[in-house]
C-alpha cells in the first residue's frame, strides 16, 4: 500500500481518482491548490504525487519547479492535464516528473502509470554525484582540497573557467549532508525570509551568473546580505567575465559584491587520459535529471574521444568544460542507439588536418625509396599507405578496417593517430 497525494482543482477528478487508488488498496490525501499541495508534502513526504498542470493559485509546473528548486522533488510525480501538448510533457520530465497523464485518463493506462511509477528509482533519493566520484584523478582530488579550504575562509565561492555540471560537481562535493539545496536559476518565486529559514545549513547554487534576469538577480542580493545569519554557503559560476554582466542589467552595487573568492577549474585540455571518465560523469548527470534519453559510452568511444577531442580548439571565450558537455549533450540526444559509438564521436570533431589520407598508389621510385630507409621509417611508410588505401576501400568504415587488419578497434585508432592518418568517413 502506498500513500499518495492527488492534486487538482477539479472535485470530481479528485474523488473519481481517490475511489480508484482506494480500491487498489493505496492511501490517499488530496489537496485543491498549490498551497494545499505544499501543506500536505511539508506534513509527510507520499510516495508519489498525482499533479494537475491547470490550476488556479500555482501552476503544476511552477509548483514541480519550486519543489525541485527546495530539494523537496524526492517523490516521484506524475503530471496531467487535459491541454497536454508534448512541450509541456517534456518541460514536466526535464523538472524531474517520472511521467505524463493525458485527461480523460483511462482507467488501465492510469494504473499502470501509477504501478510504474511507484517502482521509479528516483533520482532525490540517490547521493549526488560530486568530485570523489573523479577523486582518482590527482586534479580533482587538489581541486576538492582547494574548494574545502575556501569554504572554510569564506561562505560565498565563484567558479571561474566553466558552468554547469563541472560546477555543479564542485558545489555538491561542499553540500552538507542531508541539507537543503536551492537552485536560484529554477526558483521561480521571490526569496524571502522564509525560504531563506528552510535553507538553513543549506547550499545555494546559481550554474551560471550572466543567465540570470532581474528577479532572480534580486534574489540573489538578498541570499547574499543574509546568508551569515542562516549559515548558508553560496557557490556560483559565469560564462562571461565579470565586465560583461554589466551589459546585462546587472547595477554596480551588486557586481562589487561578487568577486570575493575565486576558485579557478583546471585546464581540460592538460587532462586527457581523464577525459573518458569525466564523459561518462556527464552522461550520467543528464540521463538521471531525463534531460536525455538512456545512453552510455562505448569503450571505443571514449578513448577515440581521450585520443581526438583535445586536438580541437576552441575561441577563447568558449570555455573547454562548457564544450564538452554541450557535445556529450549532443551526442546524447542525436545518436540512434542507445549505446554511443566512435562513429557518433566522429560527427562532431573537426576533420584531422595532419596528412593528405588520400590512397595513392605507390610509384616505382616510391617502392624504391622505400628500401633506401631504415626498416622502422620503411615500416611506417608502407602501413601510411596500407591503411589510407584500407579506409578508402571500406569507405571509412572502421569496423571493416578493423577487421581487415585484424586489429581491435581502440589499437586500429591509436596507429592512425601515431601515422597521422585521419580516421573514419572524414579522412578523405
Amino acid at each position: 500500500m502506498a500513500d499518495i497525494l492527488v492534486v487538482d482543482d477539479e472535485i470530481g477528478i479528485r474523488e473519481l481518482l481517490s475511489e480508484i487508488l482506494v480500491d487498489e488498496g493505496h492511501s490517499v490525501r488530496l489537496a485543491e491548490n498549490a498551497a494545499c499541495a505544499r501543506k500536505q508534502r511539508n506534513e509527510q513526504t507520499p510516495d508519489l504525487v498525482l499533479l494537475d498542470i491547470w490550476m488556479p493559485d500555482t501552476d503544476g509546473i511552477s509548483l514541480l519547479k519550486e519543489w525541485s528548486a527546495n530539494g523537496q522533488l524526492t517523490m516521484p510525480v506524475v503530471m496531467m492535464s487535459g491541454h497536454g501538448t508534448i512541450d509541456t510533457a517534456v518541460e514536466a520530465t526535464r523538472i524531474g516528473a517520472v511521467d505524463f497523464l493525458e485527461k480523460p485518463i483511462a482507467l488501465q493506462k492510469f494504473l499502470s502509470t501509477v504501478q510504474k511509477a511507484l517502482k521509479h528509482d528516483r533520482i532525490g533519493l540517490r547521493p549526488p554525484a560530486t568530485l570523489a566520484t573523479l577523486a582518482h584523478a590527482h586534479i580533482f582530488r587538489d581541486l576538492q582540497k582547494r574548494l574545502r579550504l575556501a569554504a572554510i575562509c569564506s561562505n560565498t565561492l565563484f567558479v571561474k573557467g566553466g558552468t554547469g555540471a563541472i560546477v555543479e560537481l564542485c558545489a555538491r562535493t561542499l553540500q552538507r549532508p542531508h541539507s537543503v539545496w536551492l537552485d536560484l536559476l529554477e526558483y521561480s518565486g521571490t526569496l524571502n525570509q522564509e525560504v531563506l529559514k528552510k535553507t538553513a545549513g543549506g547550499l545555494i547554487y546559481v550554474s551560471d551568473l550572466a543567465i540570470m534576469g532581474k528577479l532572480q538577480q534580486m534574489n540573489l542580493a538578498f541570499a547574499l546580505e543574509r546568508q551569515g545569519q542562516y549559515n548558508i554557503l553560496i557557490v556560483a559560476a559565469a560564462s562571461q567575465p565579470l565586465e560583461n554582466l554589466a551589459q546585462r542589467g546587472w547595477e554596480s552595487p551588486m557586481l562589487a559584491r561578487l568577486p570575493e573568492v575565486w576558485i579557478t577549474l583546471p585546464d581540460l585540455r592538460e587532462h586527457a587520459d581523464d577525459l573518458p571518465e569525466i564523459a561518462a560523469v556527464f552522461l550520467g548527470m543528464l540521463v538521471e535529471r531525463q534531460e536525455v534519453p538512456l545512453r552510455s559510452f562505448s569503450s571505443a568511444a571514449l578513448n577515440l574521444l581521450r585520443l581526438r577531442w583535445p586536438e580541437h580548439r576552441t575561441p577563447p571565450e568558449i570555455s573547454p568544460w562548457n564544450e564538452l558537455q554541450a557535445l556529450i549533450r549532443n551526442l546524447a540526444l542525436t545518436t540512434l542507439e542507445e549505446e554511443i559509438c566512435e562513429e557518433d564521436i566522429l560527427r562532431f570533431l573537426p576533420p584531422e588536418t595532419t596528412a593528405d589520407a588520400k590512397a595513392i598508389p605507390l610509384s616505382p621510385e616510391e617502392i624504391e625509396t622505400l628500401f633506401a630507409l631504415p626498416a622502422r621509417e620503411a615500416r611506417e611508410t608502407f602501413e601510411r599507405h596500407y591503411f589510407r588505401r584500407l579506409l578508402t576501400t571500406e569507405q571509412g568504415n572502421i569496423t571493416r578496417v578493423a577487421e581487415r587488419a585484424g586489429l581491435e578497434r581502440t589499437h586500429l585508432y591509436r596507429k592512425l593517430k601515431q601515422l597521422g592518418v585521419a580516421a573514419g568517413r572524414r579522412h578523405d
